[in-house]
C-alpha cells in the first residue's frame, strides 16, 4: 500500500507537467509568428519521421513481393536475350551460307560452345548440338573469322570437337586466292598463331597476304579467310614455312557454325575405291 501511495503523486506531477507544457506551447504559438513557424516545423518533422517509419516498415514487408517481380522480369529479359542471340547466330550461319552460296554441297548449323579448353596442347570444344540436330562426325566448326575445329564425337544433344589449337589438326590452306596450297596447323604457342608449310619457293607472297581454305578436303568449303601471312623461313632449301596470324581469336570464342559436307560420304567412298584399286 505504501508503494502505491508513493506512485500516485509521481503520476499526478507528470500529468501536470505535460498539461503545462502543452499550455505553454499554445501560448507561445499564439504570441508570435516565429514561434508558430518553429512549432509547425517541429510538427512536420515529427510527421515526416512517423510517415518515413511507416513506409519503411511497409517496404520491408513488401520486399519479398518486389524480389519475386524482379526475378520474373530478369527471367523474361534473359529469355528474350537468349532468343535474340539465337537469332543472331542463325543470321551468322545464313550469312556465311550466302557468302559461300555457290557451294551447294554444304549445310550450316549454328551452335553454342558449352565447354572449351584453351590452355593445353590438346584443346577441345563441346557444343550444344548433337545427332538429333543434324551434327555428324567430321563436320567442321567455323566462324565468320575463320576455322575453329572438327567434330570428333557426337551424342544426341552435344558434340565433342577437336580445336584447331591442337597438333592433331591440319587444314588444307591456300596462299591468296590462286596461290600455292599447303597444310596449315597451329603453331603450338599462341591463341592466334598458325604455320603454313610446304609452300614451294617459286610462289611469291608478301607479309599480310590472306590465307584461305583451299577446298581440297571433304570438311571445309573453299575460300574461308583464315588469317594473314607473317615471317617465313626456308626448310630444306626447297619450301617455305610461313607464320600465319589467325583472324579467329580463340580467347573470346563463344559461338560457332557447324559445316556439313553433304557429299562427304560419296567422296570418301570414291577415295576408298580408288585407294583399293591402287
Amino acid at each position: 500500500m505504501a508503494k502505491e501511495r508513493s506512485i500516485v503523486p509521481v503520476i499526478f506531477i507528470l500529468a501536470v507537467f505535460i498539461i503545462l507544457e502543452v499550455a505553454s506551447l499554445c501560448l507561445v504559438s499564439s504570441n508570435g509568428s516565429l514561434q508558430k513557424i518553429w512549432i509547425a516545423r517541429q510538427g512536420h518533422r515529427f510527421q515526416a519521421k512517423v510517415w518515413g517509419g511507416t513506409q519503411g516498415i511497409m517496404q520491408y514487408f513488401s520486399l519479398k513481393k518486389q524480389n519475386q517481380a524482379l526475378a520474373e522480369e530478369n527471367y523474361q529479359l534473359t529469355m528474350a536475350l537468349g532468343d535474340r542471340m539465337a537469332e543472331l547466330r542463325d543470321i551468322g550461319a545464313d550469312s556465311l551460307a550466302a557468302k559461300l552460296g555457290s557451294h551447294a554441297d554444304f549445310r550450316y548449323i549454328s551452335a553454342t560452345i558449352v565447354k572449351v579448353s584453351r590452355n593445353r596442347q590438346h584443346n577441345y570444344l563441346i557444343i550444344d548440338k548433337g545427332s538429333e540436330d543434324g551434327i555428324h562426325l567430321q563436320d567442321g566448326l567455323v566462324t565468320p573469322s575463320g576455322i575453329v575445329g572438327i567434330v570428333d564425337a557426337v551424342d544426341k544433344h552435344y558434340s565433342y570437337a577437336i580445336s584447331f589449337m591442337n597438333p592433331e589438326i591440319s587444314i588444307s590452306a591456300r596462299l591468296g586466292t590462286d596461290g600455292a596450297v599447303g597444310p596449315l596447323s597451329w603453331d603450338g604457342k599462341s591463341r592466334s598463331g598458325g604455320v603454313l608449310k610446304e609452300i614451294p619457293l617459286q610462289f611469291k607472297f608478301q607479309p599480310g597476304d590472306t590465307v584461305y581454305t583451299s577446298g581440297y578436303s571433304a570438311i571445309f568449303p573453299p575460300d574461308i579467310p583464315i588469317g594473314t601471312t607473317g615471317d617465313a623461313r626456308v626448310v630444306n632449301g626447297a619450301t617455305n614455312e610461313i607464320k600465319v596470324n589467325l583472324f579467329q581469336d580463340f580467347s573470346t570464342l563463344k559461338y560457332v557454325i557447324v559445316v556439313e559436307n553433304i557429299g562427304r560420304e560419296e567422296i570418301m567412298s570414291l577415295e576408298s575405291v580408288a585407294f583399293g584399286e591402287g
